[in-house]
């Protein structure tokens, strides 16, 4: 039973909610050990209530779920974990979350609420609305960065969150094909909105992202408000992972048919794995080595 209330809770899903961590990184914050633990603590806040979040999604989709080649085995579609336990542990994982938002601060609080109810909408409602479906999770995504500024008090970046939102929305296009092309005649029966869509349309859409993500992101870089607020004009070093990164994910999904899970993809892909570790340890190196 342990074993399959952890699987419900999706732990190897958390790595999304390393996106609270981005505030920390980027405020240069991160050397001191007390707003570190600040984050940390955030950031485990945020793993608690996406877990209450995935297990609300089984509990509504466990039928659809059962027709799904992947994810018939999941804990409740496949009958080893009851519905009412599953509601019990949600319930918990959500209390806890909440909890310990309010007792960092009452803003966090207010965000992590905000959290859930969006996720608890789009379970229940949104999505089933084309294209408000993929910006939905973008936006739980921006909550999540924006969530780990408050936590450790400081100004929450435009420029963080205007990227947050724009990659967030990349990876859910890129999510929704991939549901598309792999389901394929069966797919509307598992996710009804993906009947709203088609490959093509969801090609042009992950081609505004994808350009956008770029170009925002080298605004960013070069912007000289953010240099001098850094203190460094050396963080343009950054984009050429933030490039490859983008068309290596472009190669995964159109000739490999991946991207159904971007965490997945993220720790099965080894060189999308390198590119991130380098990444991180580029920012790290310009922003705290000045």
């Amino acid at each position: 039973m342990i074993k399959s209330l952890l699987k419900l809770a999706r732990p190897s899903q958390w790595l999304k909610n390393g996106v609270v961590l981005a505030a920390l990184i980027f405020s240069g914050e991160a050397i001191h050990s007390a707003v570190t633990e600040t984050a940390v603590a955030a950031m485990l806040i945020f793993c608690l209530l996406s877990s209450s979040v995935y297990i609300l999604n089984d509990l509504i989709d466990c039928e659809k779920d059962r027709r799904h080649p992947l994810k018939k085995d999941r804990p409740i579609a496949s009958g080893r974990v009851s519905k009412s336990t599953a509601v019990v542990f949600c319930v918990i994982l959500l209390g806890a979350g909440l909890t310990g938002a309010w007792f960092i601060n009452r803003g966090l609080f207010a965000v992590s609420l905000a959290f859930f109810m969006l996720n608890l909408s789009y379970s229940v409602w949104l999505k089933n609305v084309v294209i408000v479906d993929a910006m939905s999770i973008a936006i739980s995504f921006v909550l999540r960065a924006y969530a780990g500024a408050l936590a450790i008090e400081v100004p929450a970046s435009k420029w963080l969150l205007i990227n947050t939102l724009f990659l967030a929305l990349f990876l859910a296009f890129g999510k929704r094909r991939h549901e598309l092309v792999f389901l394929e005649e069966e797919a509307s029966s598992h996710r009804t909105i993906l009947s709203r869509y088609s490959p093509y349309l969801l090609d042009q859409l992950i081609g505004v992202v994808t350009a956008s993500v770029a170009v925002i992101y080298m605004l960013y870089t070069f912007s000289e408000e953010v240099s001098s607020k850094l203190g460094t004009e050396n963080l343009v070093l950054t984009i050429p992972f933030v490039i490859y990164g983008i068309f290596r994910y472009l190669y995964l999904i159109h000739k490999e048919e991946r991207g159904g899970s971007p965490t997945d993809v993220l720790i099965s892909d080894r060189p999308i794995l390198i590119n991130v570790i380098l990444w991180l340890v580029t920012v790290v190196a310009v922003l705290y080595s000045a």
